[in-house]
């Protein structure tokens, strides 16, 4: 299936990712994670907003009026301000195994907790330092704990509609897996890890995740410009191209959550092939998402 991608935010994001659709608002959001920026684009009008933050900001889910974030030493709560800073509060801690990590990809299940997983900044050197940790009402101003380790750049995470089945990726070249794994929603405890698709047989590494009301997930090829479709069994359905080569992260949203937004990266070096590079792209998936859901 083809699909045109409409530019509809050309900034340049060094590493734009973890878009979030705000219905209330008509908006998306997400983040430039290097330049610690937090962005909203207003579909309405185009009007894009920026705020700058205290440390690196990777991830994001609404909570309340504002925001909860995996950033470089934990979970903080955020708020926007009009002279364009974020406020920021500590929520947990994170003890991580290396000096130079952060947080990177991350977002809500289906009952609210919020999800995150850390990787060391030197991603070239392969580090199997990264672990997932969970945030709940429970673990708010304590030391939190991995819930799964040993990966070296978890990404991909998403929750199927019922939320009993949780996936997970590791994007470094080296490993390139995609995971399901049987989710507990009374507890928050996944299990059963099995392999779900094997992104070496295709194209791109994978990077940011969603699924869509059909319980079919959505998984960013990075470095080959393609979106992917998985269908619950792990069979390739459709691919989506986009005309970067690092999209990143994707998410359903528009009046019918029938649009799929995708962030990408701009690296260094000659971009004479892809000027859009750290661009937000728009496209048709022919498929309905599913609203994101918030902290609590």
């Amino acid at each position: 299936m083809a699909s045109e991608a409409e530019l509809i935010v050309d900034l340049g994001c060094a590493t734009g990712e973890s878009p979030v659709w705000v219905a209330a608002e008509q908006a998306l959001y997400w983040v430039d994670i290097p330049n610690r920026e937090l962005l909203r684009w207003n579909a309405a009008d185009g009007q894009i907003s920026r705020w700058q933050g205290d440390q690196m900001l990777a991830c994001i889910a609404r909570h309340g009026d504002g925001w909860v974030a995996g950033m470089e030493s934990g979970f903080f709560s955020l708020q926007t301000r009009p002279d364009g800073r974020l406020d920021s509060h500590l929520l947990a801690t994170i003890d991580h195994q290396l000096p130079a990590m952060r947080m990177n990809d991350g977002r809500c299940d289906r009952e609210g907790r919020f999800w995150a997983g850390s990787m060391a900044l030197d991603m070239a050197a392969g580090h199997p330092v990264g672990a997932l940790y969970r945030l709940d009402s429970k673990s708010i101003d304590a030391p939190l704990v991995p819930q799964l380790d040993g990966f070296i750049v978890p990404n991909g995470l998403a929750f199927s509609p019922d939320g009993r089945t949780m996936y997970l990726s590791d994007s470094h070249p080296s490993v390139q897996k995609i995971w399901a794994f049987d989710y507990d929603i009374d507890s928050g405890t996944p299990s059963r890890r099995r392999l779900f698709v094997d992104m070496l047989d295709h194209p791109g590494r994978p990077d940011g995740a969603a699924v869509d009301a059909d319980g079919c997930y959505w998984i960013c090829g990075n470095d080959a410009g393609f979106i992917h479709r998985f269908t619950p069994d792990g069979r390739l359905d459709r691919s989506l191209a986009v005309p970067v080569k690092k999209p990143s992260m994707c998410a359903f949203g528009g009046a019918r959550l029938d649009t799929l937004f995708v962030t990408s990266i701009r690296p260094g070096g000659d971009l004479s092939d892809q000027p859009l590079a750290g661009g937000v792209f728009a496209l048709n998936p022919g498929v309905t998402g599913l609203e994101e859901p918030a902290f609590s």
